[in-house]
């Protein structure tokens, strides 16, 4: 039976359906023992649902309101509050009004209550809809309360509310409206109380704001409020605030803001024992949802009474290790320039494939770097590996280990009393690297690669069912035996290590900055360098044709190169593009998610790149570039020799610098190859597990083969066995999924969830200016590019491109660029080699770079020092 009124300590969180986030959230902490309620009730959906029954024109009205932008304002403010006007005005069915009456003869008629909205999809595990709806406090008498339930029910289509519900794909439709109705407690103090810091994220620390009388003044932002923050039943800090203004009840019915007494606005709210005392309430709720909360909470007459209790949905999920130890955890993804979230399959195949153990958490993943740390022997060496690519994330863990008690040092450690163990400074030419300054070592190393690509793709076709899992299982392996190879490893050290030991010692002898940047333009053998002038080459190809350019600008996936055949120059164009697919069509953006589409699966994300070139450059444009930069690197090689001649010893400085020069050239440039090795693998496995996809959408297995995506490896390999897949697990990855994208991943995290933050230690710079690592040398102005994809690229030349993060499927928008600004990024990250291949000005870990610089300004990129400026 559809019952329009239930009392609290009816529902629970089965009930949402009925009773919204937060009628059901408040009915699990009725029955909770030890946790006060306000007593009150529950007006259901069913009354909600009855009473927009009552308007038939509702339904055209949300129709037209689905089919708004969410940055339509204007349109939301008209719609929204026409429907609101219709919601108000229904009068409440007899039956309804009854069923709400009998209620409130039960609690007491002359009561004050407080009447707040609960939508259906508010406070849930993966949405808050905090302060999307209203809240009425002391309503006094029947009439009342039964207008301020029409104004919650018309609650549900604020402006806030549409606007929210537009951003994040809710279904109008789909959310009702339930309220709760309370008696009105009349507190001395109110609050909030987070389980979980809302400011580091840690889980071990409980963070109270508290103010004095009912808790709005502080909600609504009127009020300043004490802070106090508790971890482990100790308060660790305390925040009094100056409190010049409190919310308070009248006796008629409603609020009013006071002022407080100048003697009490400097008293704190709580007492240390109150706080405690707060705090054992919160780990108590906490423990019953399962995740942290939430929590708004009053203080009566030394009693804390629970008014809502909802989830902290913007926490970053906690890598699990396996036990419950303290642990370290560094983002793969911030080193993989690839932060976006990765679907289930992207994850395994990436896992199985890495050195080491990698942990996924919120769809991204992680290693721990416990061990690392924990070692005074290892960590040393660790960390200033790190410096020397990514200083802050150095500095982060070393604010970790300098506050102490979290890292326990490794037992019987026999160098934990010698400091400084461990630490490398330059490296002296000849260390680090068992190679030759050989090219043909590299030459040898690609020839290798190549052939066991063409041996993969020959043995995988005839491969189906389990036999295809256990094939590319074993084929891993072999892949992650060439990529540790000792050959293969010494090549990209001795190349990355002659780049350190170069910068290193121009700066001691010559008092110059990044000299390896200039000297490592235009080196041979750099994959992905090659791929962006290549792409200049397919311009060169398709520019005498007018038709070809034209059919360009209307380009569909479907047929495309099949499309070309009938054009003047179509034969010319299309040889020209398939022969770039078959060399880079594997790649695109956020290639080391299997699952993300290949250009090759997608020819058309590379138009507006082709038509980008086509227009800016002549022909002949990429061997003129690359021909450039190598004559830059000569020319830089020479200054630096004439440099270090007359200085003591200068013969000798000259001599080694200029073997360190030849290793860096010769192989510098493979750096970018294994990796473009591992997406050529990728790309040959995602076919053959697509093929198996297909055979199971045709037995009705799954709906659609892109479903394995959100399978791992091992799961899509028992489904192929059995024939058989849980019809929710689909449905449940793609939702999760869609909430990891959400999410900002941490670069670090430690097991209590702490997001530790990473910052430049800089104070030399310009008023205003946005600091980050320096990676390419140069200083550039020019106009700034905001992109978060590069398919919507309409870039010209000489412009500024400013982005999140870029892979090597952004290098062809290189060549138009004369400078880079990133917000993820290392030292040794694909943007930070390949703006040095290209001689570009570059800065990269520019936190918010993407926020902060608005498209269409003119910006100043300092790539020697490592900052931007915003100059209009």
């Amino acid at each position: 039976m559809r019952a329009y009124v239930l009392g609290l300590q009816e529902v629970d969180r089965t009930r949402i359906r009925e009773v919204g986030g937060k009628g059901a959230g408040l009915g699990e902490l009725a029955r909770l023992e030890g946790i006060r309620v306000p007593a009150g009730f529950c007006v259901s959906t069913y009354a909600f649902d009855r009473v927009m029954g009552e308007a038939p024109s509702l339904g055209e009205l949300l129709d037209r309101l689905s089919r708004l932008k969410a940055e339509d304002r204007e349109g939301i403010r008209a719609l929204s509050a026409e429907i609101r006007t219709i919601i108000e005005g229904i009068a409440i069915p007899g039956d309804v009004e009854d069923a709400i009456a009998r209620s409130l003869v039960g609690l007491g008629e002359r009561a004050a209550y407080a009447v707040r909205s609960s939508a259906t999809a508010e406070d849930l595990p993966t949405a808050s809809f905090a302060g999307q709806q209203d809240t009425y406090l002391n309503v006094v008498g029947k009439p009342a309360i039964l207008a301020h339930i029409s104004r919650c029910w018309a609650s549900l289509f604020t402006e806030r509310a549409v606007t929210y519900r537009l951003r994040h794909g809710f279904d109008h439709r789909k959310v009702h409206m339930a309220v709760v109705v309370q008696k009105l407690v009349v507190p001395q103090a109110a609050g909030i109380l987070f389980t979980a810091d809302p400011v580091t994220s840690n889980r071990k620390v409980s963070s109270i704001e508290a103010g004095f009388g009912l808790g709005e003044a502080l909600v609504s932002g009127l009020a300043n409020a004490d802070g106090y923050k508790v971890r482990n039943g100790q308060i660790i800090e305390k925040t009094v605030a100056t409190k010049k203004l409190a919310t308070w009840a009248v006796e008629e019915g409603g609020t009013e803001e006071r002022a407080i007494e100048p003697e009490r606005q400097n008293r704190p709210v709580l007492t240390d024992e109150q706080i405690v005392r707060l705090e054992r309430l919160g780990r108590r709720i906490e423990g019953h949802f399962g995740q942290p909360q939430d929590i708004e909470w009053c203080l009566v007459d030394e009693a804390f009474f629970i008014v809502q209790s909802r989830p902290i949905t913007t926490l970053y999920p906690i890598p699990d290790a396996g036990d419950q130890g303290n642990h370290v955890f560094l983002s793969v993804g911030h080193q993989q320039m690839m932060t976006d979230p990765m679907k289930p399959l992207g994850l395994s195949l990436f896992q199985l494939t890495a050195a080491g153990a990698m942990i996924a958490a919120g769809g991204r993943l992680f290693v721990d770097a416990t061990k690392q740390l924990a070692s005074p022997a290892s960590r040393d060496a660790f960390l200033d590996m790190l410096g020397r690519s990514d200083p802050p994330l150095k500095d982060a863990l070393s604010t970790i280990i300098e506050r102490g008690g979290f890292i326990e040092p490794s037992p019987g450690d026999p160098t934990a009393s010698r400091p400084g163990q461990g630490k490398r400074g330059a490296a002296p030419p000849g260390s680090g690297a068992q190679v030759e300054d050989d090219p043909a070592i590299v030459a040898d190393l690609i020839e290798r690669s190549q052939a066991a690509l063409e041996e993969l793709k020959r043995d995988i076709r005839t491969r189906t069912g389990t036999a295809l899992f256990d094939f590319i299982l074993e084929d891993i392996q072999r892949l992650k035996k060439s990529m540790f190879d000792p050959r293969n490893m010494g090549v990209i050290m001795a190349g990355m290590n002659a780049a350190f030991w170069i910068n290193e010692q121009m700066l001691a002898w010559l008092g110059e900055k990044n000299a390896a940047d200039t000297l490592s333009q235009s080196a041979p053998n750099n994959i992905t360098s090659e791929m962006g002038l290549a792409l200049l080459d397919v311009a060169d190809a398709i520019r005498p044709h007018p038709e070809v350019v034209d059919y360009l600008r209307h380009a569909k996936d479907e047929g495309f190169l099949e499309g070309l055949a009938s054009l003047e120059g179509g034969a010319e164009a299309h040889d020209a593009i398939s022969a770039y697919l078959a060399r880079y069509g594997m790649r695109c953006v956020g290639e080391i998610d299997v699952t993300r589409t290949r250009w090759s699966e997608s020819p058309t994300t590379l138009v507006p790149l082709l038509l980008g070139n086509i227009k800016t450059f002549e022909p002949g444009a990429g061997g003129r570039k690359f021909e450039q930069g190598r004559q830059e690197a000569l020319k830089k090689e020479q200054e630096l020799l004439a440099r270090l001649r007359p200085l003591p010893d200068g013969e000798q400085k000259a001599k080694e610098t200029q073997r360190m020069i030849r290793r860096l050239r010769a192989l510098i440039g493979y750096r970018e190859y294994p990796k473009y090795g591992i997406i050529n693998r990728y790309f040959v496995y995602k076919q053959a597990l697509l093929r198996e996809a297909e055979r199971l959408a045709r037995a009705h297995v799954i709906r659609e083969k892109e479903d394995i995506y959100y399978l791992t490896f091992q799961e899509l390999r028992e489904v192929v066995r059995t024939n058989a897949l849980d019809d929710q697990l689909v449905s449940q990855r793609k939702d999760e999924h869609e909430r990891y994208r959400k999410l900002t991943p941490p670069r670090v995290i430690t097991s209590d969830g702490e997001i530790v933050a990473v910052a430049y230690k800089r104070a030399d710079l310009p008023a205003g200016a946005l600091v980050g690592l320096p990676v390419s040398s140069g200083v550039v102005e020019g106009r700034a590019r905001v992109l978060l994809d590069m398919t919507d690229a309409e870039l010209a030349e000489g412009d500024i491109l400013v982005t999140t993060f870029t892979d090597p499927s952004w290098t062809p928008l290189f060549v138009s660029i004369q400078g880079l600004v990133t917000e993820v990024g290392g030292l040794m990250t694909h943007g930070a080699v390949i703006a040095r291949e290209y001689g570009l000005p570059a800065v990269v870990g520019v936190e918010h770079a993407t926020r902060l610089i608005q498209d269409g300004q003119r910006i100043r990129v300092h790539g020697t020092e490592g900052y931007v400026e915003i100059l209009s």
